[in-house]
C-alpha cells in the first residue's frame, strides 16, 4: 500500500492523502450509521486528478468508495466492516467545484463537490430553485450525490432527483477504466484528459449543448403522482424507470459532472395546517387533491402527534439554529458537529454523542419557539399535515379547505401567517432528527434507532400502522412523518435495551411487503437494506467487476473476475 499511497501523493500532493488510521477514521464512518476499513483517503482537487487517482486505484486492484460530503443516511458513502477481499480506497471528491448555470439558468452543470445549497444560492439571484429544498440542502448534500441516490421528492411536482446527462467513469468487463461522456456538450475532445480539462476550464458555451430526447429531471412525476390506482408506489429507489447510468448508481460508477434542470421559484407561497383524529379524513383529502385539483400544491408534509412532541422537545436546537444562524451556515455546522462527535466518542469515560446532549440542554434555556395556534392544533389532533401551496394552487386549496374539508366534523385547519408558516416548516424539518436525539439522550436504556424509509401504494388506505403486541411490547417511541401526497413515510422506532431490533425490523418489512410497499423510498439501499434484483442487475451491469462500493445493497463485497473480450 505504501507504493500506491506514494503514487496518490504524486498526483494530488502529500496533504491530500490520508493513510494513518486516526486521520482516516472520520471518512470511514457514515453520517448516521456504518464504519469500516480503508487503506487511504484521497482528495483530488480537479477532475483530471480524480481521473488519475481512479486509474491508479484500478491498476492496483483496489475496491473504490466514492464519497463527497458523506451525508448518506443508510451507510452507502462509507465502508462497511473490515471484511473486504482487497485494499479499500476512499476517493473524497468534496474539493472539486465548478458549478455553472446553463441556458439562462434553466439548467445547471454540477461537479462532484458542488452542493445543493450552493446551487440554490446561485439560482436565488435569478428567481429559480434547485430540485430539492431545505432537507438535503441544509445538511450539505451534493447535487451528484442526490442523482446517484435518486434522492428527494418532497415536492409534489418534481419527483426524485434524476438526469440522463452525465459524465462518468466505470470499470468495464475486462477490468479497464473507461470514461463515458453522455453529458451532451459538443467539442470537449477525444481523450479523457482533453474532455476533463476543457470541461473544468469552461471551454464551451450554450451553443455546444446538445438538446435531444434525454432529460435532466423526472418530468413525468407530476402525472405519475396523480395515478391513485397504480400497482407500484409513486417513487422508490428500485423503480426501473429511474435507474439510468449515474441516476440510481449508488456509487457504482465515479461521476465527474451532471446536467440537471432547475425550476421557476414560486411568486407567492401560502401554508395551511390541517388536523384530524381520523386518518381516513386525510385519505379522502389526498384523493380529492390529486384526483381533482387543476393545480397541485407544492408539498404535503405529515407528522403524527408523537413526532410533533418529540421534535418540540428534542430537536428545538435545530429549528433555532436554522432560524437564527440561517441555512447558509448550517452545512458547515453539521460538518463540525459530526467531526466533534467522532473525536469525543473515542474518549472512554464520556457518553456517546456528547454534542447532542449539550445542544439538548442548551435549547431548554430558550423560551417556547412554536406559535400558539400550532400548539393548539397539536393538542386537538393526533394527525397533522402542513400543506404548502403556491401561486395558482393557493386559492384552489383555500376554497377546498373552506367549502369541503372545514365542513367535516372533528377536523380543523388554519391559514398560517408568515411567522407561523416559517415555524411549521422548520418544525417539520427538525423532526427528521428528533428520534435519533431521543435515543442519544436515553442511550443507556434503549437500543439503536430503527428507521424505516417506506413507499406505500397510492391506493393503500392503511397508511397508519396497526402493529401487533409482539412488536410494540418493548417499544418506547414510535414516530411517523413524511411526504403525504406521494405516500412516502419515514417511521422511527426506539425500543428498550435488550430488544432484538434486527428481528423486529425483519417482521416489519415482511408486513409492509405484503401490502405492496417498497423500501427504501428515497434514501437508497446503502448497507441497511437488501437491494431488489432489478437494482442488483443494474449495478452489476454498471460495475461488472464489483470495483466500486462493493457490498452495497447487502450484495457480495468480493471482486468479480474480469473477462477479456
Amino acid at each position: 500500500m505504501a507504493e500506491l499511497a506514494s503514487t496518490f501523493k504524486d498526483i494530488v500532493g502529500d496533504e491530500n492523502v490520508l493513510t494513518r488510521e486516526g486521520d482516516t477514521a472520520y471518512y470511514r464512518t457514515g453520517f448516521r450509521c456504518g464504519y469500516g476499513g480503508a487503506s487511504a483517503v484521497v482528495f483530488p482537487t480537479t477532475l483530471l486528478e480524480q481521473w488519475r487517482v481512479l486509474q491508479a486505484a484500478v491498476d492496483a486492484g483496489c475496491a473504490i468508495i466514492m464519497q463527497a460530503t458523506k451525508t448518506g443516511l443508510t451507510g452507502g458513502s462509507a465502508p462497511s466492516g473490515f471484511d473486504y477481499d482487497r485494499e479499500v480506497v476512499i476517493i473524497n471528491t468534496g474539493r472539486i467545484h465548478g458549478l455553472r448555470l446553463l441556458k439562462e439558468g434553466t439548467q445547471a452543470l454540477a461537479f462532484p463537490g458542488d452542493t445543493l445549497f450552493e446551487l440554490g444560492k446561485a439560482l436565488q439571484k435569478i428567481d429559480r430553485v434547485p430540485h430539492s429544498v431545505l432537507g438535503s440542502t441544509s445538511i450539505g448534500a451534493t447535487v451528484i450525490g442526490g442523482v446517484a441516490n435518486n434522492a428527494g421528492g418532497a415536492l409534489c411536482k418534481r419527483g426524485s432527483s434524476y438526469t440522463e446527462l452525465a459524465l462518468y467513469a466505470r470499470v468495464d468487463q475486462a477490468g479497464r477504466l473507461e470514461l463515458v461522456d453522455h453529458l451532451g456538450i459538443r467539442n470537449l475532445g477525444e481523450t479523457p484528459e482533453e474532455i476533463l480539462e476543457r470541461l473544468e476550464a469552461g471551454d464551451f458555451s450554450d451553443e455546444d449543448l446538445i438538446d435531444d430526447d434525454r432529460v435532466a429531471s423526472d418530468a413525468d412525476y407530476v402525472n405519475r403522482i396523480r395515478d391513485l390506482e397504480a400497482t407500484v408506489p409513486n417513487r422508490y429507489n428500485a423503480d426501473p424507470r429511474r435507474l439510468h447510468e449515474v441516476s440510481g448508481s449508488a456509487g457504482k460508477v465515479a461521476c465527474f459532472a451532471v446536467r440537471v434542470d432547475t425550476f421557476a421559484a414560486p411568486k407567492k407561497k401560502q401554508v395551511f395546517v390541517l388536523g384530524t383524529n381520523d386518518p381516513q379524513h386525510f385519505v379522502t383529502m389526498r384523493r380529492r387533491i390529486l384526483g381533482g385539483f387543476e393545480h397541485l400544491p407544492e408539498m404535503g408534509e405529515y407528522m403524527n402527534r408523537a413526532t410533533f412532541n418529540t421534535a418540540e422537545k428534542y430537536a428545538k436546537d435545530v429549528a433555532l439554529a436554522i432560524k437564527y444562524l440561517g441555512t447558509e451556515r448550517l452545512p458547515r455546522a453539521y460538518a463540525l458537529k459530526a467531526k466533534a462527535e467522532y473525536l469525543l466518542n473515542k474518549v472512554p469515560f464520556l457518553p456517546k454523542y456528547l454534542p447532542d446532549i449539550v445542544l439538548y440542554y442548551a435549547s431548554k434555556l430558550f423560551p417556547q419557539h412554536l406559535p400558539k395556534r400550532l400548539l393548539e392544533h397539536r393538542d386537538a389532533h393526533e394527525h397533522l399535515l402542513i400543506l404548502v401551496t403556491a401561486d395558482e394552487s393557493i386559492e384552489e386549496s383555500r376554497r377546498y379547505l373552506e367549502d369541503e374539508w372545514g365542513r367535516i366534523p372533528g377536523v380543523g385547519f388554519f391559514e398560517c401567517t408568515e411567522d407561523e408558516q416559517e415555524a411549521a416548516l422548520l418544525h417539520r424539518f427538525s423532526a427528521a432528527g428528533a428520534g435519533l436525539r431521543y435515543q442519544n439522550l436515553h442511550q443507556r436504556t434503549t437500543e439503536e434507532v430503527l428507521a424505516l424509509d417506506i413507499a406505500l401504494l397510492s391506493s393503500d388506505p392503511e397508511w397508519v400502522e396497526d402493529l401487533p403486541e409482539e412488536i410494540t411490547k418493548d417499544m418506547v417511541l414510535a414516530l411517523s412523518y413524511g411526504h403525504y401526497m406521494c405516500h412516502v413515510f419515514h417511521n422511527i422506532y426506539v425500543f428498550r435495551k435488550g430488544t432484538d431490533v434486527a428481528a423486529i425490523k425483519d417482521r416489519m418489512l415482511e408486513r409492509l411487503e405484503a401490502q405492496g410497499a417498497k423500501f427504501p423510498a428515497e434514501h437508497n439501499f446503502g448497507h441497511l437494506y437488501e437491494a431488489e434484483q432489478v437494482v442488483k442487475d443494474f449495478h452489476q451491469a454498471l460495475d461488472p467487476t464489483n470495483t466500486f462500493n462493493p457490498g452495497i445493497g447487502r450484495t457480495t463485497k468480493s471482486r468479480r473476475p474480469a473477462r477479456q473480450s
